[in-house]
């Protein structure tokens, strides 16, 4: 057990540099590391991806709270936006949830990576959208955080992936987009892990130490971490060169998703 704590201590420390280095939720890293770590440890194929996508999720509920008061002390979180997307973003985080488990754990694993591997293009190329109209109403917001959620809620993310460049393309301000995001991550993340321990509750082929698909000890060894060397990496972001680093990532991610594919589908 201890070995296993070390473990997801080292994974939340690398999943907070992540996140402070490219502005993205550490969610992208801590998916797919979890996936290969609940395998070696030999948890049921059947219940292992859900349960590292529930994790995930458990786990950005602490980290966005941070994120959030930290952005909110600079008034940079457009609460107004943040209101009518939440609407949507619940009820998508609900049916994203429940979409997931009618999955097997390896469709869900193909549906992971080429998701992942989306994101990689995306961040190798740097592709961004351009910017549209400005005004908003509530009822494409509430749409949209629907949309947001759903798909964040399957892949155990925060969906700063899709908010952010949703916001941009609203032509919200860059630094408001992205506090705005680390604030819908907290709604995405609650709703989410909520419905995975309902969903889990009492599930014969998850381990001890679990509620129902988040597992404990994995949950409590990221938190522990993330949120503190979170602060490391966004000081790493203003030394180093992000372009390299973004396309080492996508390297990386573009790895994670070729295996979940091949392994699914071969």
């Amino acid at each position: 057990m201890l070995f296993t704590i070390l473990t997801y201590l080292i994974l939340g420390a690398a999943a907070g540099v992540v996140a402070g280095l490219f502005g993205i939720g550490g969610g992208l890293l801590i998916v797919p590391v979890l996936v290969f770590s609940f395998e070696l440890q030999g948890m049921s194929p059947d219940v292992l991806t859900h349960a590292a996508v529930a994790t995930s999720l458990a786990t950005i509920v602490a980290t966005s709270i941070s994120s959030t008061l930290a952005h909110n002390k600079k008034g940079a979180v457009r609460w107004d936006i943040f209101k009518p997307v939440t609407l949507g973003i619940l009820l998508g985080a609900f049916l994203g949830v429940k979409t997931a488990g009618l999955m097997t754990g390896e469709w869900l694993q193909i549906t992971l990576g080429c998701f992942v591997i989306l994101v990689a293009i995306q961040m190798a190329l740097n592709l961004k959208p351009d910017a549209g109209e400005t005004a908003v109403n509530n009822k494409d917001l509430a749409i949209a955080g629907g949309f947001i959620g759903w798909l964040s809620s399957i892949f155990g993310i925060g969906g700063g992936t899709l908010s952010v460049p949703y916001f941009t393309w609203r032509r919200v301000q860059m630094q408001q987009a992205v506090a705005t995001s680390a604030a819908c991550g907290l709604p995405i993340a609650l709703m989410g892990a909520l419905t995975n321990i309902w969903e889990g509750w009492q599930n014969p082929a998850m381990p001890e130490w679990s509620a129902g698909f988040i597992y404990l000890p994995a949950l409590l060894g990221i938190v522990l971490t993330s949120s503190i060397f979170a602060k490391y990496g966004a000081k790493l972001a203003h030394r180093l060169p992000a372009p390299v680093l973004k396309r080492i990532f996508a390297v990386f991610l573009l790895c994670v998703g070729l295996r979940f594919l091949v392994t699914n589908l071969l």
